[in-house]
């Protein structure tokens, strides 16, 4: 298993990275929440899993072991794949989604896209009482990461969206809405926040 990487980020997409470990360009699928502390050029380190599959062979990263953790676990429930869990975290950060889970917030659960009522029914009853054991506060965004102007925080959203299936048009039209109610303008700590409201938007629109 790679637990960790560690190096120069040499590009960040719309749902990876890639990072530049001892010559070789490792690929890291991450959360819009978490790829948007990551700058080209700077230095990163990312808590890893590696998912293999019969054709093929994924790395994630996270901001720290909670999150991995907690990937790992959300997948024990029946219909939570890799790409559904990293769709959760984006919505939901460690302390949320324990805190759904032992209140047994269906409406807060159901606010992720691909999770329905009964999903969300059985992920309460198969983790309320495992979650709290390694959930923890997320980890601080990188020192001396500049923060995105308002324009910036759109663009990583909206990308955010798009590499977690949305279209678009609709990526878009949810960003939007979230930025126009909002009082003022976002700082790169405000990413994660627009874009769980983002994607409750297009929750509800499904």
């Amino acid at each position: 298993m790679i637990d960790s990487v560690r190096g120069e980020v040499l590009h960040v997409g719309l749902d990876h990275t890639v990072i530049d470990v001892g010559g070789l360009g490792y690929r890291v699928h991450a959360t819009p929440a978490t790829l948007g502390t990551l700058r080209r050029g700077e230095q990163a380190v990312l808590t890893t899993t590696l998912v293999v599959r019969e054709d093929a062979m994924t790395l994630y990263g996270f901001d720290g072991p909670p999150s991995r953790e907690l990937f790992g676990l959300v997948q024990t429930v029946s219909g939570v794949g890799p790409r559904l869990a990293m769709a959760i975290l984006a919505v939901l950060e460690p302390d949320a989604l324990s805190a759904a889970l032992g209140a047994e917030d269906v409406k807060t659960l159901t606010r992720v896209p691909g999770i329905g009522k009964r999903t969300a029914e059985r992920m309460i009853v198969e983790l309320r009482d495992k979650v709290a054991a390694v959930s923890g506060p997320p980890a601080a965004a990188m020192p001396g990461a500049p923060e995105p102007v308002l324009s910036g925080v759109r663009e990583q959203v909206v990308d955010g969206l798009v590499g977690l299936g949305f279209p678009v048009a609709g990526a878009e039209q949810a960003t939007d809405a979230v930025l126009a109610e909002s009082t003022g303008a976002p700082g790169a700590e405000d990413v994660a926040a627009v874009l769980r409201s983002a994607l409750s938007k297009l929750g509800r629109a499904r």
